[in-house]
């Protein structure tokens, strides 16, 4: 170990207490280096952190970064490394933080609220929320920790009911650069008290400070749940069903459009038999009266568009199988394409846009001689164009990311953004520059009045200067 990185260590090692916190090997590095997703999942080597810091409590949180502050280490917080933009790669080596052992979990059923430590997950929030009958509803589908899911505000499935992180985070713990704990938010339902610097954080994907612990809102878990899915002759009228579901103001509680070769990806890699053509996955919740109700007016909808299948179902199991289908597709596509990444946009537009926004899309991939697959939460207006891509040959790069610039720009152009839900991370940062040009001076300004060393999560969101 080079004479830097061993007093690194050592002097880690003083601050944490426990030497098996505070670690240099190989595998731990890798673990925490490589995204185990997205493009990015192949691009971590010889990008890996110096030292992988398992950190317990607010105060060593605390300590390191007062630490690496002041030696200008870079710090790159750590939860599940579900991200999908490269969030967590550690461009400039330094320190992960690993947060997965902040913990805590209170559950106040009264106030509909938990108090959680960053690294709790989200199924581990459900599995205690359960047990009073409630629910945190954010299902991004990976099982991320909350503090992970504020720092990019995540969303999902659920979004089009229930919001994203923004809209169901109440209170932030908080370490800024320099070790300074600070508090943003109250648990009061609403407040007006000075600026929201709350929300300035969630979404900052650590570069402002480090998430250490969070109130959420709870809700509780519905009487009744319908999970339906209904086929379509094409997507043009999937989309116009899934706009027109939500304008009627049903209990949806998700929309979520997969195209035809999407479907077959799922078939081959679940052995399923699901009819081969663009599918809307619905769920309706409420009482049991207001759903089945809800749900006569979703397949009349479905009708008059076209649908030609519409099987529902209320029944637990057959609800989940088919809500795992959905959430397994980026498993379902690396089954399919051995060997490559899966790269997908992240675009989001008004409702009224959707139809073309997708149909553009879909247009843009096959002209350019690429397999198109399209799927997305589109009941909030947010779709994904799947490819797969050879990140060992510039020539498919360079052709995906040609496509991939013109459906994020025809997104930005009907007044949509270029993120609705994944973050800028590494990839994203030249459409942020597309969509806010003129705000990333402003961006810059915040990031350096809270850490003007520049140590938090170097490289994200935009280009590094100087």
């Amino acid at each position: 170990m080079p004479r830097e990185a061993s007093e690194m260590h050592a002097d880690l090692v003083e601050i944490i207490g426990d030497a098996h916190r505070v670690n240099v090997g190989e595998s731990a590095r890798q673990l925490h280096g490589v995204p185990y997703v997205g493009t990015y999942k192949g691009l971590g080597k010889g990008r890996l952190p110096d030292i992988v810091v398992f950190a317990a409590t607010r105060e060593e949180v605390s300590e390191v970064l007062a630490y690496a502050n002041a030696r200008r280490i870079p710090v790159v917080a750590f939860g599940a490394g579900t991200s999908a933009d490269g969030q967590v790669i550690p461009l400039h080596g330094g320190i992960s933080l690993d947060l997965t052992g902040l913990d805590s979990l209170e559950i106040r059923p009264a106030d509909l609220q938990a108090t959680v430590g960053a690294g709790v997950t989200r199924k581990a929030l459900n599995r205690r929320a359960g047990e009073h009958g409630l629910m945190f509803p954010v299902d991004p589908g990976a099982d991320a920790t909350l503090g992970g899911m504020a720092a990019t505000n995540a969303s999902g499935t659920t979004t089009v009911r229930y919001g994203a992180m923004r809209h169901n985070t109440l209170e932030l713990e908080v370490v800024l650069a320099d070790g300074r704990i600070i508090r943003t938010g109250s648990r009061a339902l609403k407040t007006s008290a000075g600026y929201n610097l709350m929300h300035l954080f969630i979404g900052c994907e650590g570069t402002l400070g480090v998430i250490t612990e969070l109130t959420v809102r709870l809700y509780g878990i519905p009487e009744h749940v319908i999970a339906a899915r209904a086929g379509f002759p094409d997507l043009d009228s999937a989309c116009r069903c899934a706009v027109g579901l939500v304008g009627t103001g049903l209990a949806v509680t998700r929309i979520e459009l997969v195209d035809r070769d999407t479907i077959a990806a799922i078939n081959a890699y679940k052995g399923s038999s699901i009819a081969e053509q663009p599918h809307l996955f619905v769920e309706l919740s409420g009482t049991q009266a207001s759903v089945e109700a809800d749900a006569r007016i979703a397949r009349e909808i479905a009708s008059v568009e076209g649908c030609e299948r519409f099987d529902a179902t209320s029944d637990h199991e057959e609800a989940a199988r088919l809500w795992e289908a959905r959430h397994e597709l980026l498993f379902a596509f690396e089954n399919r394409y051995p060997g490559r990444a899966v790269k997908g946009s992240d675009a989001c537009v008004p409702l009224s846009e959707l139809p073309g926004a997708v149909r553009f899309a879909r247009e843009a991939m096959t002209n350019a001689g690429l397999e198109p697959s399209i799927l997305g939460h589109v009941g909030d207006g947010n779709y994904h164009a799947m490819a797969m891509i050879d990140t060992n040959d510039p020539s498919d790069v360079a052709r995906v990311e040609g496509v991939f610039d013109q459906i994020v720009a025809d997104a930005i152009a009907r007044g949509g953004t270029c993120s609705g839900e994944h973050g800028i991370g590494i990839g994203k940062q030249k459409y942020l520059l597309q969509e806010h040009g003129d705000l990333i001076p402003l961006m810059r300004a915040v990031k350096a009045e809270l850490d003007p060393n520049g140590i938090l999560n170097p490289g994200k969101i935009f280009a590094e200067q100087g």
